[in-house]
C-alpha cells in the first residue's frame, strides 16, 4: 500500500494531471506504470485500495437522524413546540404531550418518505451499474466500472459505455457520443494524435470520458482518472456549492408562520384580557387562552402537509416519476414553464427511416417507428419490397453493405430491438428488414473487401464488395461524385434539370426535419487499386435519398396540448440545429403564433435585459451550451415564472439545480444530473412530467382544503368564546373540550382530507402564482362564511338552551357536541370549492369515511363513557337530542351549498 502511495505522488497515476491529451499514448502508459498487457490483478487491487472505487459520492444519502430533525424546520413546528413548553410549564403535561406527539409524528412520516425516495434512487443506481472490458494480466476481463483504476487498459467498441477518463492508444473509425458531458448531440470522431496543452475538453478528440458512450468503431485506451478526478467528477464537486432556490410552498409557509405567530399571541392576550376584566379564575382563563392559542395554530397542518406531499409522491411514483424532495411535489404543481430537452423526452430517441426518394421522382413512405422491423414500404397505397423494383433494391443493398452497425433482436434480458453502433446506420438495417431483405444474408453474399471509414471532413463512407463500390454520405458530398442517376429505364446522365429536381427534393425533405443520407454505386472501379475518393470523382451512379428522424412520442402532442390548457408554456431546449428544433416544435404545438426560436450564437449576442424582455416569445432554444441553459432558467425566473427544467447530462446539472424543479431522466440521465434534480422521470417521457404536474396541483388543492377546514374550525371556536365573554355568559366550552375538538377534527379528518382524489379539472386551472399567499382572499371569505354558519348554529343553540334551566354541564355537553358535528359537515364542504357535496361520492375517499366513523365513535365515548365524562366534564345526552343537534349543525352544509350554487350559476 505504501508503494502505491509513493507511485501516486511520483507519477500522477491518481489522475491529478490534466495534460494527458498533450502527450503521446506510449508516454501516458509509461507515466501510469502500465503496459500493453494492462495491469496485473494484484496491482489493480492495490491501486483500488489506495484511491477508492471509481464512483461519485452519493451526496443525497444523509444519516437518518439528520433526515428526522430536518422535518422540524418549519415556522408552524416552532409555534407548536413553544405552545408545548408553555403548557408543560403551567402544569398541563397531557396537553403538552399531545402537541409533542403530533410534532414527532410529522417528523417520522417525513423522514420515512424521504428515506423511501432515497431507496428508489439507490435501486435506479443499481440498475444502471456499468460493466467495462479491460486487459488484466494480458487477458480480456469484464469488471464492474467501480473497480476501474488509473493504468487499466479499456477495450472499447460500438455500444460500450465509457467507465472512466482515458487516453486513446489506438482506434479505428471510433466515435463517441459526448452529449452527457458537453451537450454535443452528434458523435465526436476520435483520434490518437497529440493535441496542444490548452485544448478545451470538448475538443480533446484523443480522450474518452466517463459518462459517455461509444457510437461507432473500436479502440483501446489507458485510464488516467477515476471517480471525482474525472471531468464528470469535477462538475459533481462544483454542484456541492450550488444553492437551491426555496420552493413556493416553503416561502408561503414561512410567511404564513410569521403571520400566525402574531395572530396567536394577540389572541392569547385578548382572551386573557377579557377573562381578567370579568374576574374569571386565573387558572381557568389561562388554560382557555392557551387552548385557544394552540387551536389557532393548526397542529394538524404539518402532519397533513407531509402526508399530502407523501401521497402525491407515491402517486407520482406510480406514474414513473420518482421524487427526491417532498416539497418538489407541490412546486411542480405551481410550474408555469417546462423547459424540456427534445431527444428522448419529446421524441423516442430511436432513429427511424420515414421516407425514401428515388431519382425517378418517386417518393416511398415507410411506416413503423423505432428499431423493431414493424411496418413496411408503400407508394400510393401499394406495398413494396426489395424485390419489386431494381432501383429500390440497389439503394437498400447499399444501405446495408455500406454500414457498420448491428441490430440486436429481443432476448430474455431485453424485449426490445436494440442498435449496436451508429443509430443512423442501425435504422437502415431496420429499413432493410421492413422491405423483407435480410441484412446478414446480404452481407454474407457480398463480403466487404476494403473500406473508407466515415470521416467528418469528407462526410462520406465507401465500401468495396467484389468489383463494386457502395457509397453513403451527405447529399452534397455524394452528388459531387455522380455523373448519372438510376431510374426504371436504367442509368441516365445527371443533367442540370435532374440535379435541380434532386436539389428541390432534398430541400423539401430537410424542411420536414428529416436527416438525409444519399446513396451511390460505382461499378467499374479497378479491382486491384486501393480505395481513393479522388478516383471516384464524376463516375458514380446516384441511387436516391433516405430521410430519417427521431419520431415524437405518440403521447407527447396531447401532453403539450394539456400543458397549454393548464397555463403552462413548454419550451424546447435542444442541442440540435435550429431548423430541426423548429420543425419538431411546430409539429408538437410548442411553437405557435408569434413565438420563435433562438440559437446559441444569437443568444450569446443578446444582453441580459433583452433576453428577459423577449423570453416569453421564445419557444425553442437550439445549440445552447450549459451556461446558456442557466441563463434561460434565470431569465424566466426573473419574469416571475416557476420553472421546471429537464436534463440528462452532466452539462445540465447547473440548470437543474437552479430551476425551481429539476427533472432528470432516469434511463439516459447521468448520476450528476439525478443528484442535482428533485424529480427523476423513470421513462424519460414528457407526458410523465405533465402527469406529475397534475398530481402536484392536486397536492396543493388538497392542502388548501385542509387549511380552509383547520382555520374554519379555529375561527368559529374563537368567535364563540369571545362572544360569550363579551356577553357575560358562562364559557360554552372548557379548555379540555376545545383541545378534544382539535383532536377529533384535525387529527382524524385533516389527514384523511388530503387523500381526496382529483376532481378531473386540475389541468384546466391556471398555475398558482409564485407570490400568492397560503390563505387567499377567496379562501378567507369562505372561512368567514363557514365559520359564521357554525357560530350562528352553535351560539344560537347555546343561548336557547340557557333559557331552559338545565344544568350548565348538560348545556355545555350539547354545545360541545354540536360544534363537533358542525366540523363534520364542514369537512364535506371543503372537499370542493364549487361542486356540491351531494355530487361528490363520499366513498371516492374511503379514508374520509373512516375518519368520520371514527370521529362519531370517539364523540359517543366522550359523551356516554363515565370515565371520559370525568375527564372532559360531560354528561350523557338524550338520544332524541342528537337528531336535533344534527339538524341544527346541518345549517353549515346548507349555507355552503347555497354559495356553491351561486358560483356554478355565475
Amino acid at each position: 500500500m505504501n508503494g502505491a502511495h509513493h507511485l501516486s505522488e511520483s507519477s500522477g497515476w491518481n489522475g491529478k494531471s490534466a495534460t494527458w491529451h498533450s502527450i503521446d499514448g506510449a508516454d501516458a502508459l509509461g507515466r501510469l506504470e502500465s503496459s500493453d498487457e494492462g495491469l496485473s490483478t494484484a496491482e489493480a487491487g492495490r491501486r483500488l485500495g489506495s484511491i477508492g472505487p471509481n464512483a461519485l459520492p452519493e451526496t443525497g444519502r444523509r444519516p437518518l437522524v439528520l433526515v428526522f430533525f430536518r422535518q422540524f424546520a418549519s415556522p408552524l413546528i416552532y409555534i407548536l413546540l413553544a405552545a408545548a413548553v408553555f403548557a408543560f410549564v403551567v402544569g398541563e403535561r397531557r396537553d403538552a404531550g399531545v402537541i409533542l406527539a403530533v410534532v414527532i409524528l410529522n417528523s417520522v412520516i417525513g423522514a420515512f418518505q424521504e428515506g423511501r425516495a432515497e431507496r428508489s434512487m439507490e435501486s435506479l443506481r443499481r440498475l444502471a451499474e456499468l460493466q467495462a472490458r479491460v486487459l488484466r494480466n494480458g487477458r480480456e476481463t469484464l469488471v464492474s466500472a467501480r473497480q476501474l483504476v488509473p493504468g487499466d487498459l479499456l477495450l472499447l467498441a460500438a455500444g460500450d459505455a465509457v467507465g472512466a477518463d482515458a487516453r486513446l492508444l489506438d482506434c479505428a473509425a471510433l466515435q463517441s457520443s459526448e452529449a452527457a458531458l458537453t451537450g454535443e448531440s452528434l458523435p465526436v470522431e476520435k483520434t490518437v494524435r497529440i493535441l496542444p496543452e490548452g485544448t478545451p475538453v470538448s475538443d480533446r478528440c484523443n480522450m474518452v470520458y466517463s459518462g459517455t458512450h461509444i457510437a461507432a468503431g473500436r479502440g483501446r485506451a489507458v485510464i488516467v482518472a477515476t471517480g471525482l478526478d474525472t471531468e464528470v467528477g469535477k462538475i459533481a464537486s462544483l454542484m456541492e456549492s450550488t444553492v437551491e432556490p426555496k420552493t413556493p410552498l416553503e416561502t408561503r409557509i414561512h410567511q404564513f408562520g410569521r403571520w400566525l405567530t402574531v395572530a396567536a399571541v394577540l389572541l392569547f392576550l385578548t382572551i386573557m384580557g377579557f377573562g381578567l376584566l370579568r374576574n374569571l379564575p386565573f387558572n381557568q382563563i389561562l388554560m382557555v387562552s392557551i387552548s385557544q392559542m394552540v387551536s389557532m395554530v393548526p397542529e394538524g397542518l404539518p402532519v397533513a402537509m407531509t402526508i399530502a406531499l407523501a401521497v402525491g409522491m407515491q402517486r407520482m411514483a406510480a406514474r414513473k416519476a420518482l421524487v427526491r424532495r417532498l416539497a418538489a411535489v407541490e412546486t411542480l404543481g405551481c410550474t408555469t414553464v417546462i423547459c424540456t430537452d427534445k431527444t428522448g423526452t419529446l421524441t423516442r430517441n430511436e432513429m427511424t427511416v420515414t421516407t425514401i426518394w428515388l431519382p425517378s421522382g418517386r417518393t416511398i413512405e415507410v411506416s413503423g417507428a423505432g428499431y423493431a422491423p414493424e411496418g413496411g414500404l408503400s407508394e400510393d397505397g401499394r406495398q413494396l419490397t426489395a424485390t419489386d423494383d431494381a432501383g429500390l433494391r440497389a439503394l437498400l443493398e447499399t444501405a446495408v453493405l455500406c454500414n457498420d452497425a448491428q441490430l440486436v433482436p429481443p432476448d430474455q434480458t431485453d424485449p426490445r430491438w436494440r442498435p449496436l453502433g451508429d443509430p443512423t446506420e442501425a435504422a437502415l438495417l431496420t429499413l432493410s428488414l421492413k422491405a423483407l431483405q435480410d441484412p446478414q444474408a446480404l452481407r454474407n453474399d457480398h463480403p466487404r473487401r476494403d473500406e473508407i471509414p466515415f470521416d467528418s471532413g469528407s462526410k462520406m463512407m465507401a465500401t468495396r464488395h467484389g468489383g463494386g463500390i457502395r457509397i453513403k454520405g451527405a447529399p452534397e458530398t455524394v452528388l459531387k461524385l455522380c455523373n448519372s442517376v438510376r431510374t426504371n429505364a436504367g442509368d441516365t446522365p445527371l443533367d442540370q434539370a435532374k440535379l435541380d429536381r434532386i436539389t428541390q427534393a432534398s430541400g423539401e425533405m430537410a424542411g420536414r426535419a428529416l436527416r438525409l443520407l444519399a446513396f451511390a454505386e460505382l461499378a467499374d472501379y479497378p479491382p486491384d487499386d486501393k480505395l481513393d475518393v479522388q478516383q471516384f470523382g464524376d463516375r458514380a451512379v446516384f441511387l436516391g435519398f433516405v430521410g430519417q428522424m427521431d419520431p415524437p412520442r405518440d403521447e407527447v402532442k396531447p401532453a403539450i396540448a394539456a400543458c397549454r390548457k393548464a397555463g403552462i408554456r413548454p419550451i424546447m431546449v435542444t442541442g440540435d440545429h435550429k431548423e430541426t428544433g423548429i420543425a419538431v416544435a411546430r409539429g408538437l404545438g410548442i411553437i405557435r403564433g408569434e413565438e420563435h426560436a433562438l440559437d446559441g450564437q444569437e443568444m450569446e449576442l443578446m444582453r441580459e435585459q433583452d433576453l428577459r424582455h423577449d423570453i416569453d416569445r421564445i419557444s425553442v432554444f437550439a445549440r445552447v451550451h450549459p451556461a446558456q441553459k442557466l441563463r434561460i432558467v434565470e431569465a424566466l425566473q426573473a419574469r416571475g415564472h416557476v420553472v421546471a427544467m429537464t436534463g440528462d447530462g452532466v452539462n445540465d446539472a447547473p440548470a437543474l439545480a437552479r430551476a425551481d424543479v429539476g427533472v432528470a431522466m432516469g434511463i439516459t440521465g447521468t448520476e450528476v444530473a439525478k443528484g442535482a434534480a428533485e424529480i427523476v422521470v423513470a421513462d424519460d417521457n414528457f407526458a410523465t412530467i405533465v402527469g406529475a404536474v397534475e398530481q402536484g396541483r392536486l397536492v396543493f388543492e388538497n392542502l388548501k382544503k385542509v387549511i380552509l377546514f383547520l382555520f374554519t374550525t379555529s375561527i368559529d371556536e374563537v368567535i364563540i368564546l369571545l362572544a360569550a365573554l363579551m356577553m357575560d355568559l358562562p364559557l360554552p366550552l372548557l379548555a379540555v373540550q376545545i383541545l378534544w375538538i382539535n383532536v377529533v377534527t384535525e387529527t382524524i379528518l385533516t389527514v384523511n382530507l388530503v387523500m381526496e382524489e382529483p376532481e378531473g379539472d386540475e389541468l384546466e386551472r391556471p398555475p398558482v402564482p409564485r407570490d400568492e399567499p397560503l390563505v387567499t382572499r377567496s379562501m378567507l371569505q369562505r372561512m368567514v362564511s363557514m365559520a359564521a354558519s357554525a357560530v350562528v348554529a352553535t351560539l344560537g343553540y347555546y343561548l336557547w338552551r340557557q333559557t331552559s334551566g338545565d344544568p350548565l354541564v348538560q348545556i355545555r355537553s350539547e354545545t360541545f357536541t354540536l360544534l363537533v358535528v358542525c366540523q363534520w359537515f364542514n369537512v364535506l364542504n371543503c372537499r370542493s370549492s364549487h361542486r356540491s357535496a351531494f355530487h361528490l361520492s363520499l366513498f371516492r375517499n374511503r379514508w374520509l369515511v373512516g375518519g368520520l366513523l371514527l370521529g362519531n365513535l370517539l364523540q359517543v365515548l366522550v359523551i356516554y363513557s363515565p370515565a371520559l365524562n370525568h375527564v372532559f366534564h360531560t354528561v350523557p345526552i338524550p338520544l332524541v337530542d342528537f337528531f336535533l343537534i344534527g339538524a341544527v349543525a346541518s345549517i353549515v352544509l346548507w349555507m355552503e351549498e347555497a354559495r356553491k350554487l351561486l358560483v356554478r350559476q355565475r
